[in-house]
């Protein structure tokens, strides 16, 4: 389990475990956070579908959870996600109890915290995170600024400049991430000029190879692609998306043609199997022989692909990045 740990592919915005976490003291909130993000992954074919199961089920719940607003129906929702990760959790870890599992935390969870919500509104609203970050920002941190004489009125002329300066700050925009392609791999200038130079070259019959690393660690991005309307009906998909590696960024340049084509390079994932194209909640795919260049614009997204252990040519999208 922890060697599976360690050989969870990287993705923006989500910690790895490079060696693992047994070397570990402890874990923050954030990492156990990250760790419920892979964990159905990790114990997949470890011991029985229910361990992969209880973590799907807390990321389901999970993710109602933080709901700002709740309407009845998605009270509904949440309690049928809680019933159905406490029936699962229950039934695998209640043996190794000296209890039996019977935790005040729990059974309020499990219990109350519907009729909670309905009274005193989202789960949210009951945090001190957000108090303990205003604590630390406006008193905190200007006090440890302060030379510790008149303190409350350094405190305050600290809070003002600060605010001075956030008030003029300029904003930078900032580019999606699935558009930020910046740094072109090659970059053709397709001319009559360049054209006529280059018709007769001998090496132009030489291939490109590609490679699956660079530096020893894997270099490419998954992305989740948009597929046009009218061809929809031709593939199987994820509700209107497809998947793909991305090998190659391109702009080409066409003669007559003002503006350039931004092109990808990739390899297309398949579904796995038409009669199961989905295991956890996340579609399973298989990376096929089957290469095309696609406009940049159809880029919906990066994605997470986790290699299916102890199989071969299996992936799981990672739909758990909350």
């Amino acid at each position: 389990m922890n060697k599976r740990i360690a050989k969870i592919p990287r993705h923006s915005g989500l910690k790895v475990f490079k060696k693992g976490v047994q070397s570990l003291s402890r874990l923050t909130a954030s990492e156990y956070r990250d760790m419920m993000k892979i964990m159905m992954f990790v114990v997949d074919g470890l011991y029985s579908e229910d361990l992969s199961n209880v973590y799907v089920k807390w990321n389901e719940m999970y993710l109602l959870s933080r709901l700002e607003n709740f309407k009845e129906s998605d009270l509904q929702d949440f309690q049928k996600a809680i019933n159905d990760w406490g029936n699962i959790f229950i039934k695998l870890f209640r043996d190794f109890s000296r209890s039996n599992l019977k935790f005040p935390k729990l059974h309020s969870w499990i219990y109350h915290i519907v009729d909670t919500i309905r009274e005193y509104g989202a789960i949210n609203g009951y945090t001190t995170e957000t108090y303990e970050s205003l604590h630390k920002i406006y008193v905190k941190i200007p006090y440890r600024l302060s030379n510790k004489k008149d303190v409350e009125k350094q405190i305050m002329e600290n809070i003002r400049c600060r605010a001075i300066v956030m008030r003029n700050r300029v904003k930078k925009t900032k580019t999606p991430v699935a558009f930020t392609y910046t740094a072109k791999l090659f970059d053709f200038n397709f001319s009559e000029a360049i054209i006529n130079e280059h018709r007769d070259n001998p090496k132009l019959n030489k291939n490109m190879s590609k490679v699956d690393n660079f530096h020893d660690r894997p270099w490419f991005n998954n992305i989740a692609i948009n597929m046009n309307i009218e061809e929809l009906s031709n593939y199987q998909t994820d509700n209107g998306i497809c998947y793909a590696q991305t090998l190659l960024i391109t702009e080409i340049r066409l003669p007559n043609k003002s503006t350039p084509l931004h092109l990808a390079l990739v390899q297309w994932y398949d579904f796995k199997s038409e009669i199961t194209p989905f295991v956890y909640g996340c579609p399973l795919l298989e990376l096929v022989e089957l290469y095309n260049f696609i406009e940049i614009e159809a880029i919906e997204d990066t994605i997470h692909v986790v290699p299916r252990f102890d199989k071969n040519n299996e992936y799981f999208v990672n739909k758990y990045l909350f």
